[in-house]
């Protein structure tokens, strides 16, 4: 389970409200989120064959999950035979083993690692760390989460909720020497010169994997700042951990998904560094590892092959939901409080935590389907959130008063009467609380009029001035 080492948490609801209350955070999220929306829109808008590379990327998808079983035991053979070594993990305490005892057998004192959400979700930062192994990120934004002992907000920016001057604070005390200035050049110099000689002497090389190419048994890593390569190349050892719905049939196929992932991330056509990597050095290379492991991690996915969350095994983890999330944009990614946020992880960390223990976060969806719009691979986010509201609903995971209220409802929705009765009383009892248009405080209703404030309702119901319309038409009422 992603949440093995996170310990006890707050529950969402407070998660929630504590980040409704961090003006800083909502400053940092605005300007990363706005700007990501921004330039996925001008990317897509001068991509018009966007829809028919997304209609293809997401039949690319439903052939792999349809035939996963033949790819993976295809680029095990290919990977094999290119010299690397494929190890298979049912679940995240299987993985973290398997990568550990390569450490250790390895004698590996130092680690760097390139940004990998899948090492995130099993637990690697701290198996390493229980194993008296030093571990160096060496993502830019992930080095600046290291130096705050925080988890990442977002899969594509993972420091997105620190703001410039709190990062700047961060390299004054984490530097040696501190960056000179704050301006961004100053402090990418800074965290430049911090991890150089990490790179150079590092026993180990641990990287994620955007796709597992089948038939040629490579793997694929997409960055914008060469962090990867300086991860995998320099060390005697590179070990890869990657879902096994990373999988594509070939490199064409790969290149057809990095079109969408790009755009749909950053709004790029293509990121700086798009690398594959087709097994260790071999002679007469100029630079390699002498080694290369590959972990193929399951964790709960072929268990969504047979269930309504399926479809989630399309995800190419490109952040977009997230970025156009209205609730994500309002509490960041900590809020979730798993390894996934936003739309994609309220679908996801039921997968991996299990329901019991985050059924808040389907319901904390405002089903206004944005996520679905954007998703390069077309998941059906809405629905699938919605399928874990009606299993919980079945589960009978609910408080107690939330089931009598929407049992409640449920009487009244059947009596269209005594549903028009209720909603004209309702409508006009509210507008007591209402005032210059606005309602500050209602009862019942604290958890949206604690941050925000409510609209006075005009007076009457949707249904009375639907009829009104209609009368001044001359239609039927």
């Amino acid at each position: 389970m992603s949440g093995a080492h996170a310990g006890a948490q707050a529950p969402f609801k407070d998660r929630a409200t504590a980040a409704l209350a961090d003006k800083t955070l909502k400053i940092a999220i605005d300007r990363t989120t706005g700007n990501a929306e921004r330039k996925r829109a001008a990317a897509v808008a001068a991509f018009p064959e966007f829809e028919a590379a997304r209609a293809r990327g997401k039949a690319i998808k439903d052939h792999v999950i349809a035939h996963l079983d033949h790819y993976l035991e295809q680029f095990e053979r290919n990977a094999t035979a290119s010299g690397a070594k494929v190890h298979w993990a049912v679940d995240d305490a299987g993985a973290r083993a398997i990568v550990t005892r390569i450490c250790l057998e390895a004698k590996a004192k130092l680690v760097t690692r390139s940004k990998s959400m899948l090492g995130e979700e099993i637990g690697l930062p701290h198996a390493l760390a229980d194993a008296g192994i030093e571990r160096v990120e060496t993502d830019l934004a992930e080095h600046i989460i290291q130096l705050a002992g925080e988890k990442p907000s977002h899969i594509v920016w993972p420091a997105m909720h620190r703001t410039r001057e709190q990062v700047a604070e961060l390299f004054k005390t984490g530097h040696r020497p501190p960056p000179a200035a704050e301006d961004p050049a100053t402090m990418v110099q800074s965290a430049r010169r911090e991890l150089r000689t990490k790179f150079l002497s590092a026993d180990i090389g641990i990287s994620g994997a955007n796709f597992l190419v089948a038939d040629t048994g490579a793997t694929c890593t997409v960055t914008n700042e060469g962090n990867a390569e300086l991860t995998t190349t320099p060390p005697r050892i590179h070990i890869v951990t990657a879902g096994i719905e990373k999988i594509v049939p070939s490199t064409v196929h790969a290149f057809a998904l990095l079109r969408l992932l790009v755009r749909s991330a950053t709004g790029g056509e293509l990121t700086q560094y798009t690398t594959f990597h087709c097994g260790p050095k071999r002679p007469g290379d100029a630079d390699g590892p002498e080694e290369m492991h590959i972990v193929l991690v399951d964790n709960g996915r072929t268990r969504m092959l047979a269930d309504e969350f399926r479809e989630m095994l399309r995800c190419i983890r490109c952040g977009a939901c997230m970025n156009h999330c209205v609730v994500y944009r309002q509490i960041g990614g900590h809020a979730y409080g798993g390894t996934y946020p936003g739309p994609m992880g309220s679908v996801l960390t039921p997968v991996l935590d299990g329901l019991a223990g985050s059924r808040d976060l389907p319901n904390a969806c405002t089903m206004n389907g944005r996520c679905a719009e954007v998703c390069p691979v077309g998941i059906p986010l809405p629905t699938l959130l919605r399928a874990w509201r009606i299993r919980s609903w079945r589960e009978k995971l609910e408080p107690g008063a939330l089931r009598v209220g929407i049992s409640l409802w449920a009487m009244l929705a059947k009596r269209p009467a005594l549903y028009r009765l209720a909603s004209r009383t309702g409508v006009r009892a509210i507008r007591m609380f209402g005032k210059a248009g606005w309602i500050s405080r209602l009862p019942l209703a604290g958890g949206w009029t604690a941050h925000r404030d409510m609209p006075r309702p005009k007076g009457r119901t949707f249904m009375e001035q639907y009829r009104a319309e209609q009368a001044k038409k001359g239609g039927r009422p």
